[in-house]
Order: C-alpha cells, then sequence, then structure tokens
C-alpha cells in the first residue's frame, strides 16, 4: 500500500504521521512545493497550478491514494486534481474541522491563515456547520510561515498574538491550516492559560487519513509492523525529509519508527 501526500511545504507531516500511525506497513509519498510556497498570497489559478505540479509529482510514484494536506489547496484545486487524477487515483481534500467542533455547542474559535479568515469558503463553512454557535474567526499572520521554517520566536509571537485574539469563553479551537496541527500542545496552551473551561483542539489530519485508507477499502492496522518507506519530492525532486521537519514530534517520528 503507497500513500501520497501534497502541500505547500511541512503542513502535510501531522497527516502523514496520522497515516503512518494507522498503517505503519503502508509506503509514504511527501510531495511539497518549497520553491513555490507560501500558496496563500497567490491567485487562485496558480495556486491550482503548483498544486497540479505537486500532485503530478506524487502520482508519478503510484499511489493508492492522494491526501491534499493542505486547506489553500483544497479550497482553490480540488476539482482540477480530481477532474485529472480520478477515478485512477482517489484524491482526499482537506476541510477545517468545523462541524465537530461546532457540535460540543461553542463558543468556538478557527485559527486559520489571514487569507482563509473571512473567505467565503470559510463563512458558507460556518453557516452551513455552525449556524448555532458562537464562532470567532482568528487571523494567524505568519504562523504558517514560522512553522515551515522552525522559527521558535517568531511561532511564540505567532501564537501569542492570535491567543490574544481568541476569546476567554472558547471551548473548541478549529485549526484551519495544517501547518498548525504541527503545534497543537503549544497552541492548547495558550489558549486554555486564558480560558475559563478545558478547551478542545480540532484538527484534520486524522479524519483524512482514515478517510485515505477508505477509499481505497483498506482497514487499519495500527500493530503492523513498521515496514513503510519514504519518499520525500521537494518540488519535484526527490530529496531528504527537511531537517526543519525533525523539529516537531510528526517528522520525528516518521525517522524513529524506521520509515526514512
Amino acid at each position: 500500500m503507497k500513500i501520497a501526500l501534497m502541500d505547500s511545504g511541512l503542513g502535510l507531516l501531522a497527516a502523514a504521521a496520522a497515516v503512518h500511525r494507522l498503517r505503519p506497513d503502508a509506503d509514504l509519498v511527501l510531495s511539497s512545493d518549497p520553491a513555490g510556497m507560501p500558496w496563500g498570497p497567490r491567485t487562485p489559478d496558480d495556486i491550482t497550478a503548483h498544486a497540479l505540479a505537486c500532485a503530478r509529482a506524487a502520482a508519478a510514484h503510484r499511489p493508492d491514494a492522494l491526501i491534499v494536506a493542505c486547506n489553500t489547496a483544497s479550497v482553490h484545486a480540488l476539482p482540477t486534481l480530481r477532474a485529472e487524477l480520478e477515478p485512477a487515483l482517489p484524491v482526499i481534500g482537506t476541510v477545517p474541522a468545523i462541524k465537530p467542533a461546532a457540535v460540543g455547542g461553542g463558543p468556538v474559535a478557527i485559527w486559520a491563515t489571514p487569507a482563509t479568515t473571512g473567505s467565503p469558503y470559510q463563512t458558507r463553512l460556518i453557516r452551513e456547520f455552525a449556524a448555532q454557535v458562537s464562532v470567532t474567526e482568528v487571523p494567524c499572520p505568519g504562523l504558517a510561515d514560522a512553522v515551515q521554517y522552525a522559527d521558535e520566536q517568531g511561532i511564540d509571537a505567532a501564537v501569542g498574538a492570535a491567543a490574544g485574539l481568541t476569546p476567554p469563553g472558547v471551548r473548541a479551537v478549529v485549526l484551519g491550516c495544517t501547518h498548525y496541527e504541527l503545534l497543537a500542545d503549544r497552541i492548547r496552551t495558550a489558549v486554555q492559560a486564558k480560558a475559563a473551561e478545558p478547551v478542545t483542539l480540532f484538527g484534520s489530519a486524522a479524519a483524512v487519513a482514515a478517510q485515505a485508507l477508505r477509499r481505497i477499502g483498506a482497514q487499519p492496522a495500527p500493530d503492523a509492523a513498521p515496514t513503510g518507506a519514504l519518499t520525500v519530492l521537494l518540488s519535484g525532486r526527490e530529496s531528504a525529509l527537511p531537517a526543519e521537519a525533525l523539529a516537531y514530534p510528526e517528522g520525528g517520528q516518521l525517522v524513529r519508527v524506521g520509515a526514512v
């Protein structure tokens, strides 16, 4: 079994680690675009072109499924990716976990990139899945870039600023960018410090990993031998896992279990 994941950068690590936890025997192909990131400020057509290049590079390795582990690419490029690659290659998009976060009754905060915050896409998801709860959209300028480069000072500053914009009454925080899932513990600590009640974080990695297995008719086998191999593609070129990936538990997991 081989599962491919694509993103502009390190945001795919969270979903890759989730796939590996479910199927340690699965081969992984990680296709990112460090030469073209960040994708957020680009036009929709430009984002689609970069996403398509990443997807094609991954598809050349003949995976059984492709996870688009990027909210921005899922918003703008998913129809194009599916039109080209399916049905031969199932393509699984990433959607912010607004629906499960709202089930608890709120209040809910959605941390996302400035481009996504207030966007028609996110507004539609809020209206569709969280119309009955209080929702605060929290822009996080610079956070994805700081995560990408493992910039500790930048991470602290961006997380602190976003926590300052998060109302103290929130009970759930949606991580609306896959890069943010690599900081789940730090974000929880920052928000919990001013929260009146326990705060639950909602990411997308576990859900998209499980959906990828369902799409190819595979069952989770977390006790399988960790025999999966890892292929890393940086802007289409086969490479090693970037050093910055090892700053996060998800990157270290792929090394420790012998996937590299």
